[in-house]
């Protein structure tokens, strides 16, 4: 018997899917919890359109990725920190300062945990890279200044 499952079953699949069991293990252990449909053609239909509403999601979350880095992707920011005479800053520039500073800039959030950079200690201009889901990533420069 094919069933679609509504949660997930440690040894038949995850949320979603489409599975073959036996008739028993569907009508005795499946159905009474609820752990599944029968899959007729109302449940592989809500199957498909749950899919095709997916992939759109997907696609518009991998433009809008696009878009964001492609806005920001060879730009320079410029921070300014408190420094000493020969350039070193008190504290460092961390990367929720970058992130914060690139919101304010373009409007956009950006995940401070998808900055790769290490914190900044001294003045100058650095090269970051920005990874925005999808694979997506923008290079841009940060300006820091005393």
């Amino acid at each position: 018997m094919k069933v679609v499952l509504t949660q997930d079953v440690k040894s038949l699949g995850k949320k979603g899917e489409l599975v073959s069991v036996s008739d028993g293990y569907a009508r005795n252990f499946l159905f009474p919890r609820k752990l599944a449909l029968e899959a007729n053609t109302q449940a592989m239909s809500e199957l498909k359109n749950r899919e095709d509403a997916q992939k759109h999601h997907l696609a518009v979350e991998l433009e809008n990725s696009k878009k964001a880095a492609a806005e920001i992707s060879g730009k320079t920011v410029k921070i300014t920190a408190k420094a000493g005479a020969n350039g070193k800053l008190f504290g460092s520039v961390t990367t929720k300062d970058i992130a914060e500073r690139i919101n304010a800039d373009f409007g956009f959030k950006v995940d401070r945990h998808k900055i790769s950079a290490e914190d900044i200690k001294t003045c100058g201009t650095y090269e970051i890279e920005v990874k925005f889901p999808q694979g997506v990533t923008a290079k841009l420069f940060i300006l820091v200044t005393a």
